[in-house]
């Protein structure tokens, strides 16, 4: 692969009740253990900035192949769901639902730009095989 960037950030503290915070400081934020995982909650937590990042990402991903098509994505969104909970072979595990709403594009040409932004994404690449990701068109 050749980089186009690197974002680097570290995390301190005790894990899921520490701190994290980008090298260029623009994210600078405690986290916390969910309270539905027997955690104090109070602060923001890996799920939450994981699917922030896909949600984005994936937004950035269906407009950029929805140009070519000239299809009208305007007020389009995108939600990201993202689930942990313990996973069959030990351990935990994660699960995406994303829900992407295109109100101005006729579902068969919406289902199509999404999944061929899911075939382009950065998130959809790093976790296909390895995690279920469900996508909806709303």
């Amino acid at each position: 692969m050749n980089s186009l960037y690197t974002a680097t950030a570290l995390a301190t503290g005790d894990g899921r009740n520490g701190r994290v915070e980008t090298s260029d400081g623009l994210l600078a934020t405690d986290v916390r253990t969910p309270q539905e995982m027997g955690g104090p909650g109070g602060a923001t937590n890996p799920e939450q900035l994981f699917a922030a990042g896909y949600a984005a990402c994936f937004h950035s991903a269906l407009r950029s192949v929805a140009k070519g098509s000239g299809a009208d994505v305007s007020e389009s969104e995108v939600v990201a769901d993202v689930s942990i909970g313990h996973h069959d072979a030990g351990g935990f595990g994660l699960a995406v639902g994303l829900e992407i709403t295109l109100p101005h594009v006729e579902r068969a040409e919406a289902e199509k730009l999404v999944e061929q932004a899911h075939q382009v994404c950065p998130y959809s690449n790093a976790t296909r095989g390895n995690i279920d990701v469900t996508l909806t068109v709303a």
